[in-house]
This record gives structure tokens, C-alpha cells and sequence, in this order.
């Protein structure tokens, strides 16, 4: 168990919460395999009919962690967690509901391109800064995003990198709804548990009707995932990080 993921059971839901707050629920690898872990036990679970992914207050994530990034910009190695908590989410079995607070930057916005549904407060920002720190999109959003939300939206979160309101990602169909912050958990575990209530032979079909072949995703991900890599140990990304550094010092 890592102890910066808390997992939880309320019936035949399962609550998956990042909880490191001193960093703003920034990811590391061990937080990427405890998340893939939870959610492939709990698809393989007959009791668990869905899932929940939830931040802390003003925080669901700020996005991989920056330590890990520099390791692999100085020559380390990637590691199989971040893929293998990507393939996990992709591939779910179950639905996921997300429950969104604050701060969302890169993985933190991606995630929830994979839900079917997510709650957000206005007071939370989508951000996703992959192409100012010399990357490129992940998580399949290079996919997902233009179709979840059109192509030129698409390429103002994913390629300018500008910031969506709680708001903005609602009426781009990004996230399912605006909540007040006080109701965010209640708004979340509401709908998951409705969504527990339902015949789960029905809306596994259902679901995987909307969904479709998640083949191209699959392929996506990988192929995202191999010019991530490549770009973590490029001059351009390294000037990135070290200008981003400086800027928080």
C-alpha cells in the first residue's frame, strides 16, 4: 500500500483518493502502480461495479512528479508504472467517475478524458503544459481531446496550453458538471452509486457501445508514451525544466 493513495469501498463502489498534499497530489511512480493496481483488482472484483478517482481539496493533481522527470532527463530509465496505470485506465472494465478540485495540470486534466463522468468546482483550472516543457500530449488525450471536444478546442489545451475553466471544460463537454466545492464528494459518490444500482451486464454493453474499439487508444497511448520518452531526454526539454525550476525558486 502507498501511503499517498488511499483506497477505499462504500459498497460496490471503489474510491481511489491521491492524497499527498504538500506537493499537490504531484505523482510519483509508486502512486502510478498503486492506482493501476487498484483499478485492475477492482474490475477483476464481481462486488466492485465502480469506480471513483478523487484529489484532495484544492488539489487533484499537479501532474508527474518533477523528480521523476528530471531522473529520466538525466539518463534514467522511464519505468513500466506510468504506462501500466494508463493501460489500466484505458482498458477499465467498470465505469470511472472523477471528482475534480483546484489544481489539474497535465495528467491531472488527461485522467479524466477516460471517466464517464466528472464533477468539477469552479474553483478548478485544466491545464495541460506538455509542449512549454518540450513534450508532447499523453495519456491518449492526442486522440480523445479532438474528439471529446473538437480539434481546434483540442489543440488550445493540448498545444497552447491555456487554462479551461470549470466552466469552459464543462461547455466543451470535457467534464459532465459544475458543483459547489462543499457538495463535490457527495455530487461524485452519488452518481457512482446510481450507476452501482444498474443491471452491470447491461451497462457493460452499453458502455462499451460508447466507447467503441479501444484498439486506436490502446496504439495512441504506446505511441504518445515512446515520443514522451525520447523528448524527456531532449535539450529542449531539459531548458524546459531547468527554466520551470529557476521560475519556482
Amino acid at each position: 500500500m502507498n501511503e499517498h493513495i488511499q483506497i477505499e469501498r462504500r459498497g460496490a463502489v471503489q474510491s481511489i483518493r491521491m492524497n499527498r498534499p504538500d506537493k499537490k497530489n504531484a505523482i510519483t511512480r509508486a502512486m502510478y502502480a498503486e492506482m493501476a493496481k487498484a483499478l485492475t483488482d477492482g474490475d477483476a472484483d464481481p462486488e466492485i461495479r465502480c469506480h471513483v478517482i478523487l484529489g484532495v481539496p484544492g488539489a487533484f493533481s499537479s501532474g508527474n512528479d518533477l523528480a521523476d522527470f528530471m531522473a529520466v532527463a538525466t539518463g534514467g530509465e522511464g519505468g513500466r508504472e506510468v504506462y501500466d496505470f494508463l493501460l489500466a485506465l484505458a482498458n477499465a472494465q467498470k465505469p470511472i467517475v472523477s471528482g475534480v478540485d483546484g489544481i489539474a495540470v497535465g495528467i491531472g486534466t488527461t485522467i479524466n478524458l477516460h471517466c464517464d463522468l466528472t464533477f468539477a468546482t469552479p474553483r478548478t483550472e485544466f491545464r495541460t503544459p506538455f509542449v512549454d516543457l518540450g513534450l508532447v500530449p499523453e495519456a491518449g488525450s492526442s486522440l480523445l481531446a479532438p474528439a471529446v471536444i473538437g480539434r481546434q478546442r483540442a489543440f488550445a489545451l493540448l498545444g497552447l496550453g491555456e487554462g479551461f475553466s470549470a466552466e469552459r471544460a464543462r461547455e466543451a463537454g470535457l467534464i459532465y458538471a459544475v458543483v459547489a466545492d462543499a457538495d463535490l464528494d457527495d455530487a461524485v459518490f452519488t452518481a457512482a452509486e446510481r450507476i452501482a444500482a444498474k443491471p452491470p451486464e447491461a451497462l457493460k454493453i452499453a458502455r462499451n457501445f460508447l466507447l467503441g474499439d479501444r484498439t486506436a487508444l490502446i496504439e495512441r497511448i504506446e505511441a504518445e508514451g515512446v515520443a514522451f520518452r525520447e523528448r524527456l531526454k531532449s535539450d529542449e526539454a531539459r531548458n524546459a525544466f531547468v527554466a520551470f525550476m529557476n521560475r519556482k525558486k
